[in-house]
């Protein structure tokens, strides 16, 4: 597994995090990447979770961190808003976004498909950088908990090292 991290300003529309997004490339491998994804995100307590895309336009979370793991298909997407980084994206990979990091879908094939899910089974709200979101969202990312765990590496690593 490839480990990619990503640190992203505040471009004035979205906050993006003082903490880095992270992409492990190829986390999953084999059959029912949905089910074994899921089991073990929640496994290392990241539930509430959903299977669906990713929206076609820049949105971030002020409540909440998010975990998005790829099941099918392939995407280009961005992270950090408009001046962030398009990144590839194929089954097996996994991102794990701080709250307030931007997220838009650019393009992506039939069957893309990503299974989200958020730590301690928190809710989630769609922030879209839009006139008047802020200071409240600034302020309401600053209360969100840093996670128990990695959705993918557990108690040690990712971002339990690299959020310190």
């Amino acid at each position: 597994m490839e480990t990619q991290h990503y640190n992203f300003q505040d471009d004035g529309h979205i906050p993006n995090s003082v903490f880095p997004a992270v992409v492990y490339k190829k986390a999953f491998s084999g059959d029912n990447l949905a089910e074994v994804m899921e089991r073990h995100f929640a496994g290392n307590n990241w539930t509430n979770s959903w299977r669906n895309g990713v929206y076609p336009y820049h949105h971030y979370h002020s409540i909440t961190h998010e975990v998005l793991g790829v099941y099918s298909g392939t995407a280009e997407l961005q992270l950090g808003g408009e001046k962030g980084k398009k990144i590839a994206v194929a089954p097996g990979d996994v991102m794990i976004l701080p709250a307030g990091t931007g997220h838009k879908k650019i393009s992506a094939s039939a069957d893309f498909g990503v299974v989200g899910a958020y730590p301690n089974g928190s809710d989630y709200d769609i922030m879209k950088g839009e006139p008047g979101e802020r200071p409240a969202a600034d302020e309401r990312i600053a209360r969100v908990p840093f996670p128990e765990n990695d959705p993918v590496q557990g108690n040690r690593g990712g971002i339990i090292e690299l959020w310190k």
